[in-house]
């Protein structure tokens, strides 16, 4: 079993090289490649009135992903929600994006947001876009050659969103 529950400060311990992991392959996130510790995480670990979460091994204990949700922009954008999610590749295949991806869209359902709208989706990225369309997102936009892929070369990034 996976469960999903609120991160704590030990648990940055584990979502750090998941993190460096993903940043590392260069192919989901417009992240520098020199990212630093203390610099992901002010990023991933949301204040109020986000929040940040960790998909987590029910038998050992081991994090398996991350995800963290909130506003997508501050003052009169703040009714539209926004997420992040980083899965270890050892975690992959496991159904560990669908649950952080599942529990993202009921939080923020229940926190009072109107919609979520993920700002950059590489569109090379065919796992996520599947997960995501089949949560009921939808393509609203593609910023065509936006993001540089280290195999593809300039592929889109998509606006996805989703009316709760």
């Amino acid at each position: 079993m996976i469960s999903i529950r609120n991160a704590t400060e030990r648990d940055w311990a584990s979502i750090w090289p998941i993190i460096q992991e993903v940043v590392a392959a260069g192919d989901t996130y417009a992240l520098p490649a020199d990212l630093s510790e203390d610099d992901a995480r002010e990023m991933w670990l949301e204040m109020p009135p986000g929040c940040t979460v960790v998909a987590v091994d029910d038998v050992d204990g081991t994090v398996l992903g991350s995800a963290h949700m909130g506003p997508n922009r501050p003052g009169a954008g703040a009714h539209v929600g926004t997420a992040s999610f980083m899965v270890g590749s050892a975690a992959r295949g496991r159904g560990v994006g669908r649950l952080l991806g599942e529990y993202v869209v009921q939080w923020l359902r229940d926190a009072g947001f109107d919609s979520i709208q993920f700002n950059a989706v590489v569109e090379s990225n065919t796992v996520a876009v599947r997960l995501w369309k089949s949560l009921g997102f939808q393509v609203i936009g593609t910023v065509p050659a936006a993001f540089r892929h280290p195999q593809d070369g300039l592929v889109g990034l998509h606006v996805m969103y989703l009316k709760l």
